[in-house]
């Protein structure tokens, strides 16, 4: 199968995926909620260059490190809302946020801290009655929270929910995945008191006293009684006879559910079928003409390795052979 016949069975399974969301128009390659988003922030990065102080030039820019919350933030967010459009193999997430997720982060932070400032000011003004900062602070405030609507309140807003509806399942991100359960310590063992230490060093019952007649020789093998450390470790030596006591064998245990799916094994699947990457973009294909090497079974998915080294999820695991 050439490289041409495996993109359009790709797209017609990616089609088959969203018949049933009507189609989605925008402008150009961005939907309407992308063009507003860009639109606000490209009027708060040309206010941004305006001074925020009465009576002396100080823009976010030249106040130290100011720009990096108020307008830095917001911008990289937007920079890689358009970068996912134009290439979709790109940056698709910042830590384990995805763009939108990051999107929303900066613009709420951002909008702290123009909230902060105008805070500021009007308890300045009304304390000593004096207007120190101008209206961009103002202006930056209003876009900043437009932008909040735009991304963290945009699943609920009618008009531009449409932008979320419709987006394949991926598998989560390690860090965004729920958390493991946390086990209490084991308690720990009681020390022994000074009497309690001097006692583990008493000579056992059946040993004889310090000072008592010790039998030797001959007598001493025929009386000696036999521990459990003779029996385990040492042969029972007899007066005429010198025979080993064989050791006890482990039995080993089989290995758990967990263990197993650990294990790498061969799988060989009925038809072409994609291998993904963690946010579902196809990495390789395997099909039903040669072994699949499986790392690990996670259930519902297979990690797959692939000859030159890529790993990829198989989620479709009905009927694959093991090999």
């Amino acid at each position: 199968m050439t490289d041409d016949q495996l993109n359009e069975d790709f797209d017609v399974e990616e089609a088959s995926v969203h018949t049933e969301e009507p189609p989605q128009y925008g402008v150009g390659p961005f939907s309407i909620r992308e063009v507003v988003l860009v639109g606000v922030w490209l009027v708060a990065f040309i206010v941004s260059f305006f001074s925020i102080d009465e009576g002396r030039f100080n823009s976010v820019w030249t106040w130290h490190i100011f720009w990096i919350l108020s307008i830095g933030v917001p911008t990289a967010a937007v920079f890689l809302i358009v970068l996912r459009r134009l290439s979709p193999e790109g940056i698709r997430r910042v830590g384990s946020l995805g763009i939108d997720q990051f999107a929303s982060v900066a613009f709420s932070v951002a909008s702290i801290v123009w909230l902060q400032l105008v805070w500021e000011t009007v308890a300045f003004a009304i304390e000593n009655g004096v207007w120190a900062r101008t209206w961009v602070i103002w202006v930056e405030l209003v876009l900043m929270l437009i932008g909040v609507v735009l991304t963290v309140f945009g699943p609920l807003i009618p008009s531009i929910e449409q932008d979320f509806r419709g987006r394949p399942e991926v598998p989560a991100h390690r860090n965004a995945r729920p958390i493991r359960p946390v086990s209490p310590r084991p308690a720990a063992a009681p020390r022994a008191s000074e009497t309690d230490g001097f006692a583990a060093y008493a000579p056992p019952a059946d040993q004889p006293a310090y000072g008592a007649d010790v039998p030797r020789g001959d007598e001493a093998r025929d009386d000696a009684p036999v521990t459990a450390a003779t029996t385990a470790f040492e042969p029972v030596q007899t007066r005429d006879t010198f025979e080993p006591v064989e050791s006890p064998t482990t039995t080993a245990e089989p290995a758990s559910e967990p263990a197993a799916r650990h294990q790498a094994f061969w799988a060989l699947v009925p038809e072409e079928r994609d291998v993904v990457d963690e946010i579902g973009i196809p990495v390789f294909r395997i099909g039903p003409t040669a072994w699949a090497l499986v790392i690990e079974d996670r259930g519902e998915a297979f990690v797959v390795r692939h000859e030159d080294g890529r790993i990829g999820y198989l989620h479709d695991v009905s009927g694959v052979t093991r090999g």
